[in-house]
């Protein structure tokens, strides 16, 4: 067995170096790569990078000092139609007045096989784009000519950035197979980075120390009575550079599963913080060491922000008066900060134009509101702070950063627990946060310096409770009515679904997703009474919800609340559920057997429970004189399921699913 192992490390070893020993170059595109009609290891790809190599490489620059240059060069090949978008290609860059940074593309040709020869078309002018995309940044766009299933596609690009602070996320995956991916990087002795790695794939590694120098020319003018006399020096100092390579083949596509929060959580990468730097002559500069030194920085920065007050005062005291308790304070700081300010969209822990202004121009970024909301918290005699949160479509915080971030909250600390509130979003309530905040941990901040992880993650069920009541004539046609009741995240998401549609608008929407139902008879209660639950009540009429064979009717008891198919199909998950909170869904349903009728065969009741307590499925169908009565209820008690646990997760859905879908077989008597 050594043997086998000892051979197989040899051959793997063998297959890495001459991987290496491959020269990919721009320009040197093949007949064979031209001719594959599909990817060796995914026949399902859409396209494939034949390869991508990159280099960050800290420099110095006669004029600015340390910048950091970015270089790029990726192949691609495009198989099928689906994969024309990877045609399109744009890197984003900052473009602020104290930070500005430059992104140039080149050598972009796109490559097809014309009667057995290659023909190449470049990228014009036209080709290329500059766009804005928010206050803090914009992105330079190619299209690529001439593409067609078949080709490939090549281009470079560089990123300069006018200090040497910032090396950029590299990912070694992607949506599609990646064949090769190397990224190298290359640090001067005076910058100190933390590396992580993240993802379930990782890139082989190798360092190297190189002996860098830098040459300055001086300048020196001696005058002597009317005469002047210029001279020129040269000194040089010497300092070591260390090279990192990052070395990935053929690594798999990344493939979109149910209930994935942020699929780039998972994606194999490679990320940078800068830590210190440590100048000849110069104290050493502490960046991101530890958490605490991360918040510190962070509180310096909007503690200004909380600690003003008198703006809002006089407004606030009003309102506070009479209002005795916690629980009294806490709605009526959060209700009067949302009625007076709108969130502009923009994200981020810092303030764009400060609490002061967002109050009197009533718009702001959410730490324009949220910090604000904190100051009014503690104004009004709560024990409020600032949480730094990273939204889903940021990714999980992996190691301590100051980019990790991109979100804030506040939290009222009370003797059971704290409270979480977010003002920028009309439908939030105490504890119940909008869905892009509900990624796994923040960071609760205090003035102290001090600060703890706080779990986001909701731990009360939201659920979802329908009453329906539906009978069905001889020829199939289904009539009913239905109550359905919504609490918590459920309830949020129904006021998110409802608001800015007109009824009609809402009703052709709810029709059309229920197997175009006919809905009347439509009305509904605490849309705008946020602590109550949502309520939901009409009649409908249906002439496909159920299928009438030989005489008899077949129908499953649901109708268009069937879950139908089961979202976990994958043999092996990589990543966690995250049904980003727990729920309870319950369905009491009356279903009037039609005169002349009896029920021939009705699905057996059935219990499911999974392992420590994860969930429950329960379904009951009991005869009521000339009608069913049902009782279904499917229940799940943790908002993120770790993959070890998929397994059974994914058999419990197969058998709901096949219990749900079982149908009520009535006969003629």
């Amino acid at each position: 067995m050594k043997i086998t192992k000892l051979f197989s490390l040899s051959l793997l070893l063998l297959f890495i170096t001459n991987v290496k020993g491959q020269e990919f170059k721009l320009g040197k595109v093949s007949i064979a790569e031209l001719e594959q009609k599909v990817h060796p290891k995914d026949s399902s790809a859409v396209a494939a990078i034949l390869y991508k190599k990159g280099k960050t490489r800290i420099e110095y620059d006669v004029n600015n000092g340390f910048v950091t240059v970015a270089e790029v060069e990726t192949r691609i090949k495009i198989y099928k139609k689906e994969g024309y978008d990877w045609a399109n290609q744009n890197v984003w860059y900052y473009n602020q007045s104290d930070f500005k940074e430059k992104v140039n593309f080149s050598d972009a040709v796109t490559y097809n096989l014309v009667d057995g020869k290659i023909e190449k078309t470049k990228l014009k002018s036209e080709g290329v784009f500059d766009e804005v995309v928010d206050k803090f940044r914009g992105q330079k766009k190619i299209t690529m000519p001439n593409v067609k299933e078949g080709s490939v596609i090549e281009f470079s690009y560089t990123i300069k950035s006018p200090n040497g602070q910032m090396i950029r996320e590299w990912n070694f995956q992607t949506s599609i197979p990646v064949n090769y991916s190397e990224f190298s990087t290359y640090i001067p002795e005076y910058y100190v980075f933390n590396a992580r790695q993240k993802g379930y794939a990782f890139p082989k590694k190798t360092e190297v120390t190189n002996q860098r120098s830098i040459v300055f020319t001086n300048k020196d003018r001696d005058s002597e009575y009317i005469h002047t006399k210029t001279t020129f020096s040269t000194s040089k100092v010497d300092y070591k550079e260390t090279q990192t390579t990052y070395l990935a083949v053929d690594f798999p596509a990344m493939k979109e599963e149910a209930y994935v929060n942020n699929i780039d959580n998972y994606t194999s990468s490679i990320q940078h913080e800068l830590s210190l730097t440590k100048f000849p002559q110069a104290e050493v500069k502490m960046y991101s060491v530890d958490w605490e030194s991360v918040v510190h920085t962070i509180y310096k920065d909007i503690g200004s922000e909380l600690n003003k007050t008198g703006y809002f005062e006089e407004d606030l005291k009003k309102k506070l008066e009479g209002k005795n308790t916690s629980e009294e304070r806490i709605l009526v700081v959060l209700d009067h900060v949302k009625a007076n300010v709108k969130w502009n969209e923009y994200l981020g822990y810092s303030c764009d134009n400060g609490v002061k202004k967002a109050y009197k121009e009533k718009t702001g970024n959410i730490a324009d509101i949220n910090l604000m909301l904190t100051a009014m918290l503690r104004y009004a005699g709560l024990t409020a702070n600032p949480v730094l949160v990273s939204t889903r479509s940021n990714g999980i915080s992996i190691f301590p950063n100051r980019t990790a971030f991109n979100y804030v909250i506040a939290a009222v600390e009370t003797p059971n627990g704290s409270i979480l509130l977010d003002a920028s979003d009309k439908f939030s309530t105490p504890n119940i946060l909008p869905l892009r905040a509900l990624n796994w941990y923040g960071r609760l901040i205090r003035k102290d310096g001090s600060s703890e992880e706080v779990d986001l993650m909701p731990k009360k069920s939201s659920n979802d409770v329908v009453f329906m009541s539906y009978s069905i004539d001889p020829e199939g046609k289904i009539t009913g009515k239905t109550r359905r009741q919504c609490t918590d995240y459920n309830a949020m998401i129904t006021r998110k679904n409802i608001n800015g549609f007109k009824e009609e608008e809402y009703l052709e929407k709810l029709e059309n997703s229920n197997n175009k139902i006919e809905i009347s008879d439509y009305s509904r209660t605490n849309e705008k009474e946020l602590l109550l639950p949502t309520m939901e009540t009409y009649s409908f009429t249906g002439n496909n919800l159920c299928d009438v064979i030989g005489g008899k009717i077949y129908v499953n008891p649901m109708l268009f609340f069937t879950n139908e198919k089961n979202p976990f199909k994958q043999d092996v998950r990589e990543y966690p559920v995250d049904f980003g909170f727990p729920f309870t869904d319950k369905y009491n349903i009356t279903l009037q057997i039609p005169e002349g009728f009896t029920a021939e065969v009705l699905p057996a009741p059935a219990i499911i429970n999974m392992e420590d307590n994860l969930g429950s499925f329960r379904f009951n169908i009991a005869p009521a004189g000339n009608s069913l009565q049902i009782i279904i209820q499917h229940q799940i008690n943790e908002a993120i399921v770790s993959t070890e646990k998929y397994e059974m997760l994914k058999e419990y859905y197969k058998s709901m699913i096949a219990k749900e879908t079982e149908k009520i077989v009535l006969k003629r008597i």
